[in-house]
C-alpha cells in the first residue's frame, strides 16, 4: 500500500487527498477482511512515506486542525472563500461514477444538479448548503464497505441523505478520525497474531535501479532515450538512504526489522538487489516478466511457464550473501486487478480458485510450489461493486477452508522450504511490462529526471561548502527523499489523463521548489514551467497497469 508525499514542506498543506481517502476506504476494508478470516494469510506492504502521512492525518483529526482543504470544508464550510467553492465542489465529484456516485441516489442527484448548473453557467452561485451536502456525501462514498455496513453513524447519515447539519458533520469527522487513527494498530495486531507478514519499501518509494544507474533501463529496452544527465548524482548513496530509512521506519512502528522488501514497483536490478541483500533482507519480489526476460538472456531453451514461475530464486547479490526473489503471477494478479470487477463475485472466486487448482495439478511433482499474487492494495477495489466486499469475503473464505490450497506469507514459505533454484542473470525491470519504461525514456520523464539531478547537484554543492548543515540539512535531505519518489515519473507521459498529469507535474515541481528553498538556493526558472501534458484515457485512469495479453483469454462468464 502506497501513496506519495502530498504534503508541501513549505506550508504543511496537503495538495491531494488520496492518502486519507484510501485509508478510509481501502486500508480499513483490507484489514477488516483479514480480521474476519482467522485462517487467512497475506503479506501487506506499507510504505514509510504512506505511514508518515497517515500519522499526520491522525494528528489532524485528533486536534481538529486540518491542513487539507477538503477536510477544512467538512469541518468549517462557512469559512470556505466563495472563489474556492466551484473548484472544491468539482473535487468532491472525483469518485468512481458507477460504483461510488450512482450507487448513492442522493449523491447522484447532487451530481446531476451540479452538471445542470455548470452547463447554465450558474455553478459559481451554488449555496453553502449544496457544498455541505456534497462534501458529506463525498466522504460517505469514500468510507470502506465494512464501515458503511457496521457503523451506526455512517448508516444514519446515509439514511438521512440531505440537509446535513453541524452535528452530522461532527459525527462524520469523529468516525473518520477513529478509522484513520486505528489503521496502523490494526495491521500491527494482525502481524503480532501471525496472521499477516508486514514488509516495507525504500522510504519514499524511489525506483532503486534508476537512482543507482540510468543505464540499466537499456537492459530491457535497449534503444530507450535517457536523460541528459549521465547519472543521478550520488545515486547509490541515495538508494541506501531510502533503504535504511525504510528499515528504521518499520522497526520504529512495528517493533522489529522487516524480513522482506517490496522494491518500489517491483523494480529490481543486480545492483539494487545487492543493496537489499547487504541490508539483510531475506526476500524481495518482482514480476514474472522480469523472470522470463532474465532466463531468456541466458540464451538457454525456455522451459514451460509452470516449470519456472512457482518457486523463489536465490540471487547471490552481495559478498556471498543471497536474497530470495519471488515472482508475481501476472495472469492471476491482473485477473483480480482488472477483470473480476465486472463479474459476479461468486463466479470470480470460482474462476480464481479453479485457476489455482489447475496450477496445483501442473506442479504436483514440485517441492513446495508457491504462487505469488501481488497487486495494488488500494486502486482496484473502487471498480468492484461494494468496494470488492463480496469478492474479497468469498475469496478469503474459500481459500482459508480449501482442502489442498494454503494461504501463506513469503517468510513462512522460506521457513518451510529453503529455495534451491538460482538465478545467475538478472535483467533489470519492474512489475509493469517487465521494463523500467514507466519511469524513464519518455521525453517528459527524462526532463523530470534532469530537473531532479540538477537539484541534487545543488544539494551536494551546498553540503560540500558548508552552506547546508544542521537542522536545515536534515530538513533538506528529507525533502530530497520526497522528490526522488517514483510516482512523479509514473504520471509523466502522453498516455496518461490530462488532469492527473497536471496534478502530479505541479506537485513534483512544488516539491523541487521547496527543496531549493530549504537549501537557500534560488530555483531555476525551469521549475516554474510545465514538464509534460497528458492526452490519454488508460484503463482505471492509469493508477494501475495491466500487462499486455495477461488475461486476454479469460472470457466473462
Amino acid at each position: 500500500m502506497h501513496q506519495p508525499q502530498y504534503r508541501r514542506a513549505s506550508t504543511g498543506e496537503f495538495q491531494l487527498p488520496w492518502t486519507y481517502l484510501h485509508a478510509l476506504k481501502d486500508y480499513a476494508d483490507m484489514a477488516w477482511h483479514l480480521e474476519q478470516n482467522r485462517d487467512a494469510r497475506a503479506v501487506v506492504n506499507l510504505t514509510p512515506v504512506l505511514l508518515d502521512q497517515i500519522d499526520d492525518y491522525a494528528d489532524q483529526f485528533a486536534t481538529r486542525s486540518f491542513r487539507d482543504p477538503r477536510l477544512r470544508a467538512l469541518a468549517h464550510p462557512e469559512s470556505v472563500p466563495a472563489d474556492d467553492v466551484p473548484e472544491l465542489i468539482e473535487a468532491f465529484f472525483r469518485a468512481n461514477a458507477e460504483r461510488m456516485i450512482r450507487r448513492n441516489a442522493p449523491y447522484q442527484r447532487l451530481r446531476d444538479a451540479y452538471v445542470s448548473a455548470r452547463a447554465g453557467g450558474f455553478h459559481g452561485y451554488l449555496s453553502t448548503r449544496f457544498l455541505i451536502d456534497v462534501c458529506v456525501w463525498y466522504h460517505l462514498a469514500w468510507l470502506g464497505e465494512s464501515i458503511a455496513r457496521e457503523d451506526a453513524r455512517a448508516i444514519r447519515l446515509r439514511e438521512k441523505g440531505a440537509d446535513f447539519d453541524a452535528a452530522d458533520r461532527a459525527a462524520l469527522i469523529a468516525l473518520m478520525g477513529e478509522v484513520i487513527g486505528s489503521i496502523v494498530d490494526r495491521y500491527k495486531a494482525l502481524a503480532s497474531g501471525g496472521r499477516i507478514e508486514l514488509s516495507t519499501s525504500p522510504y519514499a518509494h524511489p525506483i532503486l535501479p534508476l537512482l543507482i544507474d540510468f543505464g540499466v533501463a537499456h537492459e530491457s529496452v535497449p534503444d530507450a532515450p535517457l536523460p541528459n544527465a549521465p547519472s543521478y548524482p550520488g545515486g547509490l548513496a541515495r538508494a541506501q538512504a531510502h533503504v535504511h530509512a525504510g528499515i528504521e521506519s518499520h522497526g520504529g512502528r512495528f517493533g522489529k526489522k522487516p524480513a522482506g522488501c517490496w522494491p518500489s514497483e517491483g523494480a529490481v536490478s543486480t545492483a539494487s538487489l545487492a543493496l537489499l541483500a547487504s541490508n539483510r533482507f531475506a526476500w524481495a519480489a518482482s514480476c514474472e516478466t522480469v523472470l522470463t526476460r532474465s532466463l531468456g538472456a541466458a540464451r538457454a531453451p525456455m522451459p514451460v511457464r509452470e516449470e519456472i514461475l512457482y518457486r523463489p530464486y536465490i540471487i547471490d547479490a552481495s559478498e556471498g550473501r543471497g536474497i530470495a526473489l519471488f515472482f508475481r503471477d501476472v495472469r492471476l494478479s491482473d485477473l483480480i486487478g482488472f477483470r473480476y470487477a465486472d463479474w459476479h463475485a461468486d463466479d470470480a472466486v470460482a474462476n480464481f480458485v479453479g485457476e489455482l487448482e489447475d496450477i496445483a495439478r501442473s506442479v504436483a511433482d514440485h517441492e513446495a510450489p508457491v504462487v505469488s499474487i501481488i497487486l495494488d492494495g488500494e486502486n482496484a477495489w473502487e471498480h468492484y461493486p461494494e468496494n470488492g466486499f463480496y469478492f474479497l469475503s468469498g475469496l478469503y473464505r474459500t481459500l482459508s477452508s480449501h482442502p489442498s490450497l494454503r494461504l501463506t506469507t513469503f517468510s513462512e514459505h522460506l521457513v518451510r522450504s529453503a529455495p534451491t533454484a538460482r538465478l545467475d542473470t538478472l535483467v533489470a525491470g519492474s512489475w509493469v511490462y517487465g521494463t523500467l519504461s514507466t519511469w524513464i525514456g519518455d521525453a517528459a520523464k527524462n526532463r523530470a529526471w534532469d530537473m531532479l539531478a540538477a537539484a541534487k547537484a545543488n544539494f551536494d554543492k551546498a553540503v560540500a561548502t558548508g552552506a547546508l548543515a544542521g537542522d536545515r540539512l536534515v530538513a533538506a535531505e528529507a525533502q530530497l527523499k520526497v522528490c526522488e519518489g517514483s510516482d512523479w515519473f509514473w504520471w509523466f507521459g502522453d498516455d496518461n489523463p490530462a488532469e492527473t498529469v497536471s496534478d502530479y507535474d505541479r506537485l513534483f515541481r512544488d516539491h523541487i521548489a521547496d527543496l531549493y528553498e530549504l537549501m537557500g538556493v534560488r530555483a531555476p526558472a525551469s521549475v516554474g514551467a510545465v514538464i509534460g501534458v497528458g492526452h490519454g484515457a488508460p484503463e482505471h485512469g492509469g493508477t494501475m497497469r495491466a500487462n499486455p495479453a495477461s488475461t486476454s483469454d479469460v472470457g466473462h462468464p
